[in-house]
């Protein structure tokens, strides 16, 4: 009997030392949480912007495209990239797409294609009306107004530019005037 009690006493003490053993694991776990929150990048404000290098695909869509591919130099960092494509559609078209948070906080991109200009305004600002024009750089870009997006648009070597989004028209006249090839 005396035997028995030993084994109890010593399953007992070996409950508590599990149970020690746990919360030690798990304040160890915590630690590890914690540093990892402090230490991981994130936004006081929730802001969810997912930014984007597009330079990799800047290069790639220079070397493929049928015309000279334009991207934004020199905007501020407040200009956030949060998409980036190039691809062709089914009719043979090369598109460029590449889409911005603007400094204001709206939504900005640049499209362009060798696709016809109605076509890619159709698809980019749908409803669109013509809205004045813009003068940048000394070119002069038509404005269109649509449903949802407004855009400035220029068609040059075998392109269209459109710069579109619900960002103001100074915003996208200031992003229009960024591109180089």
């Amino acid at each position: 009997m005396g035997h028995h009690v030993g084994v109890a006493g010593n399953s007992g003490s070996r409950g508590r030392q599990t149970v020690r053993d746990m919360v030690l694991s798990m304040l160890a776990v915590m630690g590890v949480a914690l540093v990892a929150y402090v230490t991981i990048p994130h936004s006081s404000n929730g802001d969810p912007v997912h930014v984007v290098d597009y330079s990799a695909a800047f290069a790639s869509a220079k070397r493929a495209a049928p015309y000279p591919v334009l991207a934004p130099q020199g905007l501020s960092d407040k200009w956030r990239a949060t998409s980036v494509s190039y691809q062709a559609d089914a009719g043979g078209h090369a598109g460029w797409h590449l889409g911005f948070v603007t400094p204001d906080g709206k939504y900005a991109s640049v499209e362009q294609s060798d696709e016809p200009k109605n076509d890619l305004l159709k698809t980019v600002v749908s409803g669109y009306v013509p809205d004045g024009a813009s003068t940048i750089d000394g070119q002069s870009w038509a404005r269109f107004q649509g449903d949802h997006y407004r855009s400035v648009t220029e068609t040059a070597n075998g392109a269209t530019t459109v710069v579109a989004g619900s960002a103001s028209y100074d915003e996208l006249d200031q992003l229009a005037g960024a591109l180089k090839p």
